[in-house]
């Protein structure tokens, strides 16, 4: 399961770098992965794993190189031309709306920043046909990519997989799965965060970021079959005590408009998570009580009720997080500012002056959704790489059947 939050990508690309670079020789051979599922920059990432499933151990190198070469002057351009263009962007948001009103649709909605370059790397770094491929050799059985179309607010999920949909997708009318060919446009619709990264449109309407209602996307892929499922987080747990106390004070100081901003990103796109591990952990509970109070008879007869009413039986789901060991805003206000890293470029340079970002680390939360540069994100694949490694046993054991 790969979540979503921009370029904090890039510490799920340094545990899923671990998992295929190093894992392999503990293992002896590269990691099993049957089903995968992304929203976001999650989705990116989840068509990179079906697509390079018939791959070795070079295919972590290649995940890891891709967002150590990220430089934020290539991506955007200069911070100042950016900032010029802004007032021509947001008319162009005026002419979009005005274009559907009558004439053809175009296949982007327009958001703040440019993404040229960036949908660039997803199309060029992504071995596209070898995701059916890899379906027919059974080396991966489907891959889900989670989008919100905008017209309805629904949660789309577009599956490529080895047999379409079941029953067990028909009970929830929030979410729909569509059978798909994915291809750069469904992983591009995915990660577009409504406002800064321009909506794509796929068919008739347009989508936006899964993460809006799907930010961990467990549903698909427990639908599809999965009893054991593997979480990259992109945020730290929840606070608590000194740390709790750090973050109240971060509200206090910086109440601005950036800093609600990133943490409205953070609300929206990352805090699903626990909520959706511990209703899953919950469920479990509920049926290993039924099954030890009435053995695995009662649980089948409830099991019936459960399959004609909703399409799929009750199940224990195993589940092994990998998150942040570090607060991955507080990195990327460190990168703006040239802690712990090179000096930053010119481009970040400005852009902070602009912003009038000031010295503190902790204004950086929104920066760490579009802070595509190599000074953030070699830390984070860096990061990313280090934590798997601390849990390189509870790996193992994950992927030892």
């Amino acid at each position: 399961m790969l979540s979503g939050g921009g370029a904090r990508g890039a510490y799920e690309a340094g545990v899923l770098r671990f998992l295929f670079e190093a894992l392999p020789a503990r293992l002896g051979h590269q990691p099993r992965i049957d089903l995968v599922s992304g929203t976001s920059v999650g989705a990116i990432h989840a068509c990179f794993v079906a697509a390079s499933a018939h791959q070795g151990i070079e295919r972590g190198k290649q995940l890891g190189e891709v967002w150590e070469s990220l430089a934020l002057s290539e991506l955007v351009g200069s911070a100042l031309g950016e900032l010029l263009r802004l007032p021509r962007r947001l008319i162009s948001m005026v002419r979009t709306r005005n274009a559907l009103r009558g004439g053809a649709p175009p296949d982007r909605l327009y958001g703040l920043l440019n993404s040229e370059h960036l949908e660039r790397v997803v199309r060029d770094s992504i071995p596209w046909s070898r995701i059916r491929r890899n379906l027919a050799e059974d080396r991966i059985e489907a891959a889900c990519v989670a989008a919100t179309e905008i017209a309805t607010g629904r949660s789309t999920v577009f599956l490529d997989a080895q047999r379409g949909p079941d029953a067990a997708w028909d009970h929830d009318p929030s979410m729909i799965a569509v059978p798909a060919k994915l291809g750069p446009a469904h992983a591009l619709a995915s990660a577009a965060i409504p406002m800064l990264f321009p909506a794509v449109r796929i068919g008739a309407t347009y989508y936006a970021d899964g993460g809006l209602r799907v930010n961990t996307p467990l549903a698909p892929v427990l639908r599809l079959g999965a009893d054991r499922v593997l979480v990259i987080a992109l945020r730290r747990g929840p606070t608590s005590g000194a740390e709790g106390d750090v973050a109240a004070r971060r509200v206090g100081n910086h109440g601005n408009p950036l800093f609600l901003f990133g943490k409205m990103l953070n609300a929206l796109l990352l805090d699903h998570i626990d909520n959706d591990l511990a209703h899953m952990r919950m469920l479990n509970d509920v049926v290993r009580r039924v099954r030890d109070a009435g053995g695995e008879s009662v649980l089948g007869r409830v099991n019936d009720a459960v399959l004609a009413e909703r399409g799929h039986a009750m199940r224990v789901i195993d589940d092994h997080v990998v998150r942040p060991s570090q607060d991955l805003g507080v990195i990327a206000g460190e990168a703006l500012r040239g802690v712990g890293g090179p000096r930053p470029s010119a481009a970040l340079r400005l852009l902070r002056s602009a912003f009038d970002l000031g010295d503190t680390p902790f204004e950086s939360d929104l920066l760490s959704y579009v802070l595509f540069d190599q000074s953030f994100t070699r830390r984070l694949v860096a990061l990313g790489y280090e934590d798997a490694k601390r849990q390189e046993d509870e790996l193992a054991e994950f992927f030892s059947d």
